[in-house]
């Protein structure tokens, strides 16, 4: 038989959640906590640009028709520009 554990905040959100957590301490609660084992990429790193609006509602559809992220979409972008400049 499967046993359901109750979470800690009784929270049905994740607002409900980070409310209960900004009033809260986990100090009392250490002993429910179990390790954790995950991988982290921290090679990883993102840089945000400004986009006009309107660009970026196109980027939305066009990446949508190609059936990836408009992130995905505009780092190939970039890459095929960055490639013919170097190659010009």
């Amino acid at each position: 038989m499967r046993r359901h554990k109750r979470p800690v905040s009784e929270a049905a959100s994740y607002r409900e959640i980070g409310e209960f957590w900004d009033t809260h301490d986990l100090a009392g609660l250490w002993d429910k906590t179990k390790t954790a084992s995950f991988a982290v990429d921290i090679e990883s790193e993102a840089t945000y640009y400004a986009i006009n609006k309107m660009l970026s509602d196109k980027i939305q559809s066009v990446a949508q028709k190609r059936g990836v992220t408009a992130d995905t979409l505009i780092n190939l972008w970039v890459q095929e520009k960055l490639q013919k400049l170097k190659a010009s």
